[in-house]
């Protein structure tokens, strides 16, 4: 029986490690919050050593603390020990406890647990919907050490950690290194969300470009936001205040796309008009040529003419018409491969191109999914007089965690989906379900958050660390097993079960 000092001693341990928790959750940096939560516990159960990791699915462990344990325990915790012990609690997703490792028939033949000699056991997952981070705590001294009571301390301290954990997570990510604030300094880009190295660089050469009176090329995938930053450097540049006028050459067929740009007279076809083209609309301004890889051989032609002279003769015309408009086109194309293969005059990229701009995909600007996500989604419930909700943090790590091969595009297409899906149901954060929820291409969006039963959830957890261990190896079976703590029979059984394959992600 515990005297009423030991007692009183644990009561205070247990009240500062909750104080601690409440106080140490709201800080940015991740350390002191782990390392106090870890020293804590480790007193309160007894232990002699101690580990807290916080996982990243995405790019691997994010953060971990030790106690108790030398440089060369860590990294052998960190590798190799007890990796079999670890798996099984994330596995199962429930403490793991064990009165002596070497002794249990579940652990004991493994190398890892006979070579620390490792007795008493706890480990327990740090869960949300899906784990965020694991915590665990050994003892040699002597075998039955962990109670009940402990047992059920570290589970309780688990589930407070998860929300946390998953707080510093989204914060760590949302709070890192602006690179672009010198640039809100020196140029007007108001409502340009972002703070990624990637986006400075373009940035960088907004700042050239823009109070130069020069043809500007702007390269990118679909959605990258190559029109924002065509407005950009306009809006930076000597002709702001004038007209700036855009238009998507693949909106529009050959004849119709000559009459958008050049405009036409009355009789030059069927139905014809006097009409001002979109060249003579931006006269002192900008003219934005979106998919400038889609003009037809007639309309390039044109273009390079009004680009050499600034005349032009529209559509069914004799007439010859000036214009003075900055030109600045876009493409997804890559224009160098179409000049090559004859499908675009080569005078004419030389014309476009006098000073070339690529716009990074969003995964080249990570740090930049989850306000470009919560921004869009504010932007779609002002739009649409939806009430003003926020993105949960699930919903955030669900965001940060997609691919977005659409990139902007079509991240503020989910947005204004999950904005609707969430007002109509009357919540008051909108979430992941509500954004991915019209989602065909059969991905898991959120990487395996809150989609399907426990059992299937567990599945592909497992086969996200079987593939890791399997990438991190370059598909050395031997190796990975040695890294799992697995047999290289039992590896190759998860394997085929869960249909992996070196190159291809399983579903």
């Amino acid at each position: 029986m515990p005297s009423d000092e030991t007692e009183l001693e644990r009561l205070r341990l247990e009240r500062d490690l909750y104080r601690d928790l409440l106080d140490l959750s709201g800080r940015d940096d991740p350390g002191p919050f782990l390392e106090a939560a870890l020293g804590l516990l480790v007193r309160l159960l007894g232990a002699d050593q101690g580990y807290l990791e916080v996982f990243d699915w995405n790019d691997g462990p994010s953060w971990w603390r030790a106690a108790g344990l030398s440089p060369d325990e860590v990294e052998r915790i960190r590798t190799i020990v007890s990796r079999g012990i670890i798996a099984e609690a994330l596995a199962q997703g429930d403490v793991i406890v064990c009165p002596s490792a070497i002794l249990d028939p579940r652990f004991k033949d493994r190398p890892s647990v006979q070579a620390s000699k490792i007795e008493a056991v706890l480990c327990t997952p740090i869960m949300r919907q899906t784990p965020v981070g694991v915590l665990y705590v050994q003892s040699q001294r002597t075998a039955g050490t962990f109670t009940e009571a402990e047992v059920a301390l570290a589970r309780t301290v688990a589930r407070h950690l998860g929300p946390l954990v998953e707080g510093l997570l989204i914060r760590s990510r949302t709070k890192q290194a602006d690179h672009v604030e010198p640039f809100r300094k020196r140029l007007r880009i108001d409502g340009l969300v972002g703070r990624s190295a990637a986006l400075a660089k373009v940035l960088r050469e907004v700042e050239v470009a823009a109070p130069l009176d020069i043809s500007v090329l702007i390269a990118g995938d679909t959605g990258s936001g190559k029109t924002q930053m065509a407005r950009l450097i306009h809006d930076n540049g000597p002709r702001r205040g004038r007209p700036f006028v855009d238009l998507n050459c693949a909106n529009f067929q050959d004849t119709i796309l000559e009459t958008e740009l050049f405009g036409s007279v009355p009789g030059a076809f069927t139905d014809a008009t006097r009409r001002e083209g979109r060249v003579a609309a931006a006269q002192g301004g900008t003219l934005f040529l979106d998919e400038v890889g889609e003009l037809s051989a007639s309309a390039q032609s044109k273009l390079l003419k009004f680009l050499d002279s600034r005349e032009y003769t529209p559509v069914g015309g004799k007439t010859m018409m000036t214009a003075n408009a900055r030109i600045i086109a876009a493409t997804n194309k890559d224009l160098e491969t179409e000049v090559e293969e004859r499908r675009f005059r080569q005078d004419l990229f030389f014309r476009l191109r006098v000073l070339a701009i690529r716009m990074p995909s969003l995964a080249e600007r990570r740090e930049d999914v989850i306000p470009l996500a919560a921004g869009l989604c504010a932007d779609a419930q002002r739009e649409h007089k939806l009430p003003i909700i926020p993105l949960s943090p699930g919903a955030q790590r669900a965001v940060d965690a997609f691919d977005w091969p659409g990139n902007i595009r079509q991240l503020a297409n989910q947005m204004m989906a999950g904005a609707i899906h969430a007002a109509a149901e009357g919540a008051t954060e909108v979430e992941a379900a509500h954004i991915f929820r019209d989602a065909r291409d059969g991905k898991d969006p959120g990487g395996g958050a809150g989609a399907g039963t426990f059992h299937e959830q567990t599945r592909r957890l497992q086969a996200v660390i079987v593939r890791k261990a399997l990438e991190a190896t370059d598909w050395n079976v031997t190796a990975a097993a040695r890294g799992l703590d697995l047999t290289r029979t039992h590896l190759h059984n998860l394997i085929n079960a869960f249909g992996l394959r070196r190159g291809l992600h399983s579903s």
